[in-house]
């Protein structure tokens, strides 16, 4: 198991059916929390009470999700839905059968002064044994134990710059992905595409997002 003190173990288990029983969410998101999970326990509650590190400005509490698949995946707007509707820093755990694999979405408030959140996209780790989890508690206060975690759970997409704030590391990376996602698309384009001077001018296009990357890394 994770290296937690006893005093976060929470271990309730929670219905999965009530993050999309009574909510307007698509019935292809239904249909994932249905087929794709098998439980969901809120495993530990780690706050200035449980792990003596006073609370930060921004994180007062990290809940720890433990969800058992039925496979080895899981569509990323279940993790994002859950997120919403609790209103507290998530670590995620996901089983499947002996495996483990560790996800984090970077949360903040929507508003202040609200118990609105939003979230951005997620970061995970490889499958492994959960004994090899990069799970760590490391930090003065919670504001630096959550963001050592999403810094080791995300690995190098959060860490390129050592001078970068955390919001500015998940802004760098997000911009990234998007550049990636394009290119991505610009490639299938390609293949598709018979002429030869709109080849060019695809790769062109290609080479100057790549360019972006570059210069963001």
């Amino acid at each position: 198991m994770i290296d937690l003190p006893k005093k976060t173990l929470f271990n309730r288990r929670i219905p999965k059916q009530k993050f999309y029983e009574n909510l307007d969410i698509s019935s292809s998101l239904k249909r994932s929390f249905i087929d794709e999970i098998k439980t969901i326990y809120w495993r530990n509650k780690i706050s200035e009470e449980t792990v003596n590190i006073k609370a930060g400005e921004d994180v007062n509490e990290i809940q720890v999700f433990l969800v058992n698949l039925n496979q080895k995946s899981l569509n990323e707007r279940v993790l994002l839905q859950i997120d919403r509707e609790i209103p507290y820093h998530i670590l995620f755990l996901l089983k499947y059968e002996d495996s483990y694999q560790a996800a984090i979405g970077y949360k903040e408030e929507a508003e202040a002064g609200t118990n609105a959140f939003k979230v951005a996209g997620f970061y995970y780790t490889d499958w492994m044994k959960e004994e090899d989890l990069p799970i760590t508690l490391k930090g003065l206060d919670l504001d630096a134990v959550y963001e050592n975690l999403l810094r080791d759970i995300g690995g190098e997409r959060l860490n390129i710059n050592e001078d970068e704030s955390i919001e500015e590391s998940v802004v760098r990376d997000e911009k990234i992905q998007e550049l990636e996602s394009k290119i991505e698309k610009l490639e299938s384009k390609r293949k598709k595409t018979k002429q030869l001077n709109k080849k060019m001018k695809i790769n062109d296009e290609i080479r100057a997002l790549k360019k972006e990357i570059r210069n963001l890394k």
